[in-house]
């Protein structure tokens, strides 16, 4: 019987700088700095502080020798060092909160804040070059992409699936830069797989699991390529065993999925960037009705309503947002993400920090529907068509569409558009000066040619 899961272990372990073409590594680089300013606009998020005062808690007062053996890794947001353990565990909570960390279509899965955290936390702890860091990376995304996609659209129905593929993406990141053998790498997959969690349930009450998903996705994944080096064994078929991770998560699973073009097909090159800070789910209809908006010079006063024609995981996810208590969900509404856009064109963190929950947004919010589109939803998930019926006060109904939301691979955001997000970010939460993530990106943009990654931000702000 074919060992999926084996297969999938060994490539990971074998990889190698000079078995990634440049375009993808350049890919790597652009991820990581977008990834960068995801990190720090998580400061002053009240899930993020409370999940890095406890990685601050739990790190600098106990005296362990095995993290002394381990060396020291940065947390962004406190800018002190602690466990490479506790600092992939705060800067992925941080990363994921601003809504605005990358994510590939096909897995539904964002890669960045599950992969960078471990990268950087180990590649500082270790003293990695930034192309150890960097190909590091490169296995976690095709690990986890390819475990997303393995595990269908039935498993994304409840479970998230950033936390659940995420933990193998971080054991399969944080191996690679432990030279983890493929049998080693197997293990901290089997490791990582049955410690994979998240639910959507949080998205009801607000709560803030979402960050405790990518935490512990990160730390899980982290402490299971460590674990496996030192000898720890974990079940050799995780993901397609009768008893493994599909068998408990999913109705769809496709086994080939986890080996597809290894080596030959760059799932990395195929994840879209975060232009909106909302729920990505929100994104083709947006740009739909930004389009319908622009062409036809339209103001919000103008329309009556608007129906967003979707796919189906669209109305799971953002279908129990009716009215949106906290900023965080209101990422996660539909109606809100479409008025905000009608009323200032721009979905930033200031938009939904701001005006969320003004009386013109939320009136609007209410006239806004989703209907299950067979179209959008049989393209769905490799494809996130976007389309808009806006109807009118004076009668007239305009429809909008958008293939490619801006973001996707072919409708991409250059480096100095990148460059540019980083710097909004960390503006909007004060989590860095500009002066400051000047220099860090810098340094980000060069970081193939770092023979030692170290720290990128001073300490005390």
């Amino acid at each position: 019987m074919q060992n999926y899961s084996a297969e999938l272990a060994h490539f990971a372990a074998n990889l190698s700088a000079q078995a990634i073409p440049a375009s993808v590594m350049n890919r790597a680089e652009d991820l990581l700095v977008d990834w960068f300013g995801s990190a720090i606009a998580g400061k002053g998020a009240k899930p993020v502080e409370i999940i890095a005062q406890f990685a601050q808690a739990m790190g600098p007062n106990l005296i362990i020798p095995q993290v002394s053996s381990l060396g020291v890794a940065e947390i962004l947001l406190t800018r002190q060092p602690s466990s490479p353990y506790l600092a992939a565990m705060a800067n992925a909570a941080a990363s994921h909160v601003a809504e605005q960390d990358d994510v590939h279509n096909g897995s539904v899965f964002h890669p960045a804040t599950v992969v960078f955290p471990p990268a950087l936390a180990c590649a500082q702890a270790l003293g990695c070059s930034g192309e150890e860091l960097l190909v590091a990376a490169v296995a976690g995304y095709e690990v986890g992409i390819r475990v997303g996609e393995f595990l269908g659209r039935s498993h994304y129905k409840v479970f998230h699936t950033t936390g659940t593929a995420g933990t193998l993406a971080a054991a399969a990141t944080v191996g690679r830069l432990l030279n983890l053998n493929p049998d080693q790498m197997l293990n901290a997959f089997g490791s990582a797989g049955t410690q994979s969690a998240g639910l959507w349930e949080f998205l009801r009450d607000a709560a803030d699991s979402k960050q405790l998903h990518t935490a512990h996705a990160a730390a899980a994944g982290l402490m299971s390529a460590y674990l496996a080096q030192a000898g720890f064994t974990g079940a050799q078929r995780i993901l397609e065993g009768p008893q493994g991770l599909a068998a408990g998560m999913s109705s769809d699973a496709e086994p080939s999925k986890l080996i597809d073009g290894l080596g030959q097909r760059w799932a990395l090159a195929e994840t879209s960037f975060k232009y909106h800070a909302s729920c990505r789910h929100t994104h083709p209809a947006a740009d739909a009705l930004l389009e319908v908006i622009q062409n036809h010079s339209l103001q919000a006063s103008d329309i009556l309503r608007i129906e967003a024609l979707v796919h189906q995981g669209a109305i799971d996810v953002l279908g129990p947002i009716i009215d949106p208590s906290s900023i965080h969900q209101s990422k996660f509404s539909m109606g809100t993400v479409l008025a905000l856009a009608a009323h200032y064109q721009f979905l930033g963190l200031s938009e939904f920090a701001t005006h969320y929950h003004d009386e013109a947004i939320c009136n609007l919010r209410d006239r806004v529907t989703m209907t299950l589109d067979p179209e959008v939803d049989q393209a769905y998930p490799q494809r996130w068509i976007g389309k808009v019926k806006v109807y009118l006060n004076d009668g007239r109904c305009l429809e909008g569409r958008v293939d490619e939301p801006k973001g996707d691979p072919g409708n991409t955001l250059s480096r100095s558009e990148i460059t540019a997000k980083a710097m909004r970010l960390a503006q909007f939460s004060g989590g860095a000066s500009d002066a400051e993530m000047t220099q860090a990106l810098t340094a980000l943009w060069e970081i193939r040619r770092c023979p030692k990654v170290g720290f990128f931000l001073k300490p005390g702000i």
